[in-house]
């Protein structure tokens, strides 16, 4: 059969799906799920609809999901062969999902009306990383006067695909799918990887099905005025290279209040390791809460070293970048996932040059992920390399982590390993020697663009064109200012004054070399990037706000900078879009080229304090918080559109945001000690507060358990008749001394805790 020019073959089609999810970085060509009901404990995690159910076609991204797979991929509940009506749902405590469902009309086989909203079905889901376990548990409630009788069907489908065969990538010749099976009442879904590995899913019923059919099980229930009755379904999943370890295995009667109880206690513990914070307003707090719940939820491990996944749920597994920022982020409220976040990185940091996986020595990577399609080499990220940021990122957590803790432990601990990372920004990162770090992806099946705005069509020119490569991002060459200054700090304590001068002179030589070739005078902010020949990609972005953060731009740039950046064409009213409205490539839906994304701003308000715009920095956490507001349980998604909050009162949904997301839920809580002007100097047993400030809709703030070192403080921070925001201390454990800076000093300050003490 012969390809036309309006029909491309089956085989050109998957290699265009294959090029969207792996080298142009779209997250999901699959259907929105914006409104998904999403659970998470540890590695497993499910997605549902809003009526709990997983649609049984296969163009979308619910079901259930472990180690890269999706184990489930349909669930379908029907009274009578009608699907019931959601009326609400919620899964506020991250690990519990709540859903509340009634009937349409009923039109009975013999004739008889069971009315609408005379059945009400209540549905708990409790997801058990222990266990491996989904547990569902229906209850059927009569609301009626009379008695009832209805069948009662639920069907199920597994398929066991990789994430980027859901994401979009088409199946290719992988391994075998057995028929599914019934053993004893038991539902048994079997696949045999190509990648050695077996996979199983498991579905008991208590009680067990009526009948059976294919993949369903058939109930009748029937219930008199006013009576409950339940049904509980338990969904086990299992992967080995023994197949006889994922064969069906009688599971007794699980213990669901024990089980709930202690998921519950266990995010309570968590929780109260983290710095509190609390205030007089009901918004920010409970915007703060769902924060830190969504971190929890988003904790992972590997090899017994903890980092927060990326978001759920096309990027729920260790991600350099994202990992990395979050932990800075959360540096403030508990600093212990910071260092087993470095450990964990510097365990896979690059050993030589591997093209296929855009590896060199040093590299921190970009993706680690474990599915099958990754276990064949069929894609790269076993781990993959195409992050240019996530090096300097990392040696910026070295140095914040120092700052927050006063211990060099994890400095002297991972030395060489820093060492090595130096070397990579030296020479794998500025490969052509102009003395920025630069991009230029190799892998046939790698990112084409490799900062976070890492889709194929972030980085553009004025005219629409994208840039061309090698590709020096703006605020990339800030991260490498920032990292050698806080090292150049740690060399000085660890008694090493030459090396730390030869640090602080590259950051030196670094700034100025930055200031003339990244300024753009006539436009008024500095370039998106410089590209091949040095061209700079003039687009007006939302990067130079993150180089501010870093302290790089010299004071009276900065202010220029600070004001393109809240106009009209980049501040949406809820926070800064990632590309003018004003650029021809502007896309308010686009990834990268005209959404906002909450991350992004909560660095950008700090780089705005780092050069004392308090005021802009102030709309920005204003429009984050109002933004939390309008989404579900006040969760930030990974982004939102860039329509303006004129137009529509709302910040627009992006289809297929990850939510719950690391640096999106990272965003109020690094926002707030932005705002409050929290630095560190645990080294001197010192903290400082500079400049505090509030948005208008605040006037009260307690921050408690701020560990600085070995010592914690509880703090209050009160706005006063002159509009003025006064810190008090409440309490302090250990040897720490709080000073409060409230003037604006000359120049940008060091920036330890991504908190300045600058003004312009």
């Amino acid at each position: 059969m012969q390809e036309t020019k309006d029909k491309p073959s089956f085989s050109k089609r998957a290699e265009e799906r294959k090029e969207r999810v792996l080298t142009k970085k779209e997250s999901s060509i699959t259907r929105g799920i914006s409104k998904a009901i999403v659970i998470k404990d540890g590695n497993p995690f499910f997605l549902s609809e809003p009526d709990g159910s997983v649609p049984m076609d296969r163009a979308h991204g619910f079901g259930l999901y472990y180690h890269d797979c999706r184990f489930l991929s349909g669930y379908e509940l029907k009274l009578a062969d009608v699907k019931p009506g959601a009326l609400a749902s919620s899964a506020e405590r991250g690990f519990r999902a709540h859903f509340e469902l009634t009937n349409p009309d009923i039109r009975m086989e013999n004739g008889k009306l069971i009315a609408k909203e005379q059945i009400g079905v209540e549905w708990m889901r409790t997801i058990d990383s222990d266990r491996l376990a989904l547990h569902d548990v229906f209850s059927f409630h009569n609301f009626g006067l009379e008695q009832v009788e209805f069948p009662l069907s639920l069907t199920f489908r597994a398929e066991f695909e990789d994430i980027f065969v859901v994401r979009g990538l088409l199946r290719e010749a992988l391994g075998t799918l057995h028929p599914p099976s019934w053993q004893d009442d038991v539902l048994y879904f079997l696949y045999d990887g190509k990648d050695g590995l077996h996979r199983s899913l498991t579905i008991d019923f208590s009680p067990v099905p009526e009948s059976r059919d294919g993949t369903t099980a058939h109930f009748q229930i029937a219930l008199e005025p006013r009576e409950t009755r339940q049904l509980m379904v338990s969904l086990f999943i299992a992967e080995s290279s023994n197949r006889s370890d994922v064969r069906p295995q009688a599971h007794p009667q699980p213990e669901l209040k024990r089980i709930e109880e202690s998921l519950d206690r266990s995010a309570e513990e968590w929780l109260s390791k983290y710095t509190e914070i609390h205030g007089d307003s009901l918004i920010l707090d409970r915007a703060v809460e769902r924060s830190l719940r969504d971190l929890r939820i988003l904790g992972s491990s590997i090899a017994n070293e903890g980092f927060f996944a990326a978001g759920v749920p096309w990027f729920a597994t260790l991600f350099g970048r994202d990992s990395l920022v979050t932990a800075l982020q959360t540096l403030a409220y508990d600093p212990q996932i910071a260092e087993h976040t470095l450990r964990l990185l510097a365990q896979y940091q690059g050993q030589h040059v591997d093209e296929w996986r855009d590896e060199q020595p040093g590299k921190i990577l970009h993706e680690l992920r474990v599915g099958e399609l990754a276990r064949l080499g069929e894609i790269p990220q076993t781990p993959y390399y195409g992050t240019v940021d996530a090096t300097p990122l990392f040696l910026i957590l070295v140095g914040q982590h120092a700052a927050w803790t006063g211990d060099l432990t994890v400095f002297h601990d991972l030395r060489d390993h820093i060492e090595r990372a130096l070397t990579w920004i030296a020479r794998y990162g500025d490969e052509n020697g102009d003395g920025y770090v630069e991009y230029y992806g190799k892998s046939e099946k790698g990112l084409i663009n490799q900062g976070w705005k890492d889709s194929g069509d972030a980085i553009v020119n004025t005219d629409g064109s994208l840039a061309t490569p090698p590709i020096a991002l703006v605020e990339v060459q800030g991260y490498v200012y920032r990292a050698k200054l806080a090292l150049a700090d740690l060399y000085q304590r660890a008694g090493e004054p030459e090396r730390a001068n030869q640090l602080r002179q590259e950051a030196e030589d670094l700034r100025a070399r930055f200031n003339r070739d990244f300024w753009l005078e006539d436009k008024g902010f500095y370039a998106l990037a410089l590209q091949a020949d040095q061209r700079p990609a003039a687009v007006l972005s939302s990067n130079p706000g993150q180089a501010l953060w870093t302290g790089i731009a010299d004071p009276d740039k900065a202010q220029r900078t600070v004001e393109a950046l809240m106009g009209d064409d980049m501040f949406n009213g809820w926070g800064i879009r990632t590309l003018s409205e004003k650029e021809r490539r502007y896309n308010p839906i686009g990834y990268h080229l005209g959404t906002v994304w909450p991350h992004d701003n909560s660095i950008i308000a700090a780089g705005f304090r780092c050069y004392g715009f308090d005021d802009a920095a102030c709309r920005i956490f204003h429009g984050i918080v109002e933004a939390a507001r309008h989404f579900d349980a006040y969760r930030l998604p990974e982004l939102f559109a860039g329509f303006t909050r004129e137009k529509y009162g709302i910040p627009v949904r992006y289809p297929v945001a990850c939510h719950p997301q690391a640096w999106a839920a990272g965003s109020i809580p690094f926002l707030i000690e932005t705002l409050l002007g929290l630095v560190p100097e645990a080294f001197e047993h010192r903290l400082r507060i500079v400049r505090p400030i509030l948005p208008d809709f605040i006037n009260q703030l307690e921050v408690r358990r701020l560990r600085v070192g070995k010592a914690s403080a509880d703090l209050r921070f009160v706005r006063t008749s002159e509009g003025r925001v006064s810190p008090n201390v409440l309490k302090i454990d250990g040897d720490l001394d709080v000073v409060v800076e409230p003037e604006i000093s000359t120049a940008p300050a060091a920036l330890h805790s991504g908190q300045p003490s600058g003004g312009s």
